[in-house]
């Protein structure tokens, strides 16, 4: 018996789950930072990665999500959400803006290598079309609730199961479907679209 006391006196005290180092990280523990860090590095750049699709330009907006989760730690609330849920839904807009960055810079220097040319009435038409469909799309993703558009948004444009969207974000597999499921009516809805439609 009293090796056993003498065991558990001197074992180390539990570790700090994330949500307890994200509010100290509120606090401005930089210790915990550390922890935190190494806890959540892995799966957000795995999810930037997979967004980006550039390591390079991955490490770098790993970096800045890092930078707003030091800024930012002090809105969590673990009453709503997981340290992982929180950390991921701040890589996941920091990676669409860097891809939607990149696009637009893409788009202006395509429009500057062609704008001494005419192209044909048609390559006109299908660039017209294709961008009022991306501004329905994402006028119609407005309209989601905010559980919704996450739900779907990591598993259509991060490419998660609905397994790993339930662990991200802190809710049952079956939750996250129903979610899905009535984000992706409201979506066909909004749309136009109809079941058997060619």
């Amino acid at each position: 018996m009293p090796e056993a006391a003498e065991r558990f006196s001197a074992a180390d005290p539990p570790p700090d789950s994330p949500e307890d180092l994200l509010v100290r990280v509120g606090h401005g523990d930089e210790r915990a930072f550390e922890e935190l860090y190494g806890h959540l590095v892995s799966p957000v750049f795995g999810l930037v990665v997979r967004i980006v699709r550039d390591p390079a330009q991955a490490e770098e907006v790993t970096q800045e999500v890092f930078v707003e989760v030091w800024r930012t730690a002090g809105r969590f609330d673990p009453n709503r959400g997981s340290a992982m849920a929180y950390a991921v839904t701040l890589a996941h807009r920091r990676s669409v803006d860097r891809v939607r960055s990149v696009q637009k810079s893409t788009d202006r220097e395509r429009a500057s290598a062609i704008s001494e040319q005419t192209p044909a009435f048609d390559v006109v038409s299908d660039q017209v079309e294709v961008r009022l469909e991306r501004e329905q799309v994402r006028r119609c993703l407005g309209s989601l609730t905010q559980l919704q558009r996450e739900a779907v948004d990591l598993a259509y444009y991060a490419g998660y199961t609905y397994r790993e969207v339930a662990e991200i974000l802190g809710a049952n597999v079956a939750t996250v479907k129903t979610r899905m499921r009535d984000g992706l009516i409201r979506l066909r809805d909004c749309l136009g679209v109809t079941n058997g439609a060619p």
